[in-house]
């Protein structure tokens, strides 16, 4: 399954949005920035790519400040 990433400004962030896309039962996990990348955080929330739509939705709505969102290639 391919993978992408979403890279958020601070790590209060990056927890937070991993708590709720998790809550809403989406398999999502943070993971260190790949180095190709870059954050200020250090971390990302690794997202399948079948379901970034629906999760960029659920951040929107809660107000989430999202640096990027990346695909990641095999």
């Amino acid at each position: 399954m391919p993978h992408g990433v979403i890279l958020f400004p601070s790590i209060h962030f990056a927890l937070r949005a991993e708590k709720m896309t998790r809550g809403k039962g989406l398999s999502t996990k943070l993971i260190p920035v790949p180095r190709h990348l870059s954050s200020d955080c250090g971390v990302c929330l690794r997202i399948p790519w079948e379901d970034k739509e629906k999760i960029l939705n659920i951040l929107e709505a809660a107000g989430m400040k999202l640096e990027g969102t990346h695909f990641l290639s095999a």
